[in-house]
């Protein structure tokens, strides 16, 4: 899946802008409906962290759901 920031996100990123600006979108707004209408599709929009590592510092971590500990 492609994730914000990537060559293919911005790609096409770039040609629904231009969609957009094409269909009489003003410039100014035209970047933000490419962006709303890729955050919009599951395909395009960021999964989160891949690894622990980026989950950030572990004493800044909250307790991910899955990996709780409790008295059962």
């Amino acid at each position: 899946m492609p994730e914000p920031g990537s060559k293919k996100y911005d790609v096409r990123r770039a040609r629904l802008r231009k969609e957009a600006e094409d269909s009489g979108v003003p410039d100014q707004h035209a970047d933000a409906e490419a962006n709303r209408e890729l955050q919009q599709d599951p395909e395009w929009r960021t999964s989160g962290p891949r690894t622990e590592r980026g989950l950030g510092p572990k004493g800044e971590r909250g307790e991910r759901p899955d990996q709780q500990h409790g008295s059962d």
